[in-house]
C-alpha cells in the first residue's frame, strides 16, 4: 500500500488525509484494493458509528479511491474489494438518524454504490455487484433504495440476464413500495 495511505489509514490521520489528492492516480492505483480492505476494518470497528475522526478519514479516502478508480478505469481490478466493503455496510444500521441524516455506513454504501453501478455496462463488475445490490432494497433507507432502483434499471437494459436470478426480490420490493410509500420498497 502507498505510504501515505498506510499513514492515513493506519493512524487514522485526518490532518494528512487531504494530501491523498496531491498524488497522481497512477501512483496509488496499485494500492486501492489494500486501502479498501483497511477501510473495511476501520468501518467495522465497534466505535465507528460514534468516531467522527474515523468517519472523516474513511469518507476522504473513499472519495480519493473512487476518483482514482474512475480516472484509471480500473474498476474490474478493484471490484471485488469495493463490493466487499459495500457488502459489509449491510451488517450495520442504514436507516437515517433524522429527517435527512444518513448513518456513517449509509454514506459509505452510497459512495461505493455510485462507483460500482455507474459501470452497469461491464458484466464482470455487475456479476459481483447485483447480488449485493438487491439486498439494499429492503434496508429502510429511502434514498439508497431509490438510487439502487435507478442503477438496477440501467443494468437491466444492458445485461438483463444478470438480474434474472433476483427478479422475485425486485418485484416484491416494487410491490411493497407501492403499498407502503413511507419507506422505499
Amino acid at each position: 500500500m502507498h505510504q501515505l495511505f498506510r499513514l492515513v489509514l493506519g493512524q487514522k490521520d485526518l490532518s494528512r488525509a487531504g494530501d491523498l489528492f496531491s498524488l497522481d492516480d497512477s501512483e496509488i492505483e496499485d494500492s486501492l484494493t489494500e486501502a479498501l480492505e483497511q477501510i473495511k476494518i476501520i468501518s467495522s470497528s465497534s466505535d465507528y458509528q460514534t468516531n467522527n475522526n474515523d468517519q472523516a478519514v474513511v469518507e476522504i479516502c473513499i472519495t480519493r479511491i473512487t476518483a482514482a478508480i474512475r480516472e484509471t478505469e480500473s474498476i474490474e481490478k478493484h471490484a471485488k474489494a469495493l463490493v466487499g466493503l459495500w457488502d459489509s455496510c449491510l451488517e450495520h444500521n442504514l436507516r437515517p438518524f433524522g429527517k435527512d441524516e444518513d448513518t456513517p455506513h449509509a454514506k459509505i454504501a452510497s459512495d461505493i454504490m455510485s462507483c460500482i453501478l455507474q459501470n452497469y455496462n461491464r458484466p464482470p463488475v455487475m456479476a459481483l455487484a447485483i447480488p449485493i445490490a438487491v439486498k439494499f432494497l429492503h434496508r429502510g433507507n429511502k434514498e439508497l433504495c431509490r438510487n439502487m432502483s435507478n442503477y438496477l434499471s440501467l443494468a437491466a437494459i444492458t445485461k438483463a440476464d444478470l438480474l434474472a436470478d433476483h427478479t422475485e426480490v425486485i418485484v416484491k420490493s416494487i410491490l411493497q413500495g407501492m403499498i407502503n410509500q413511507k419507506t422505499c420498497f
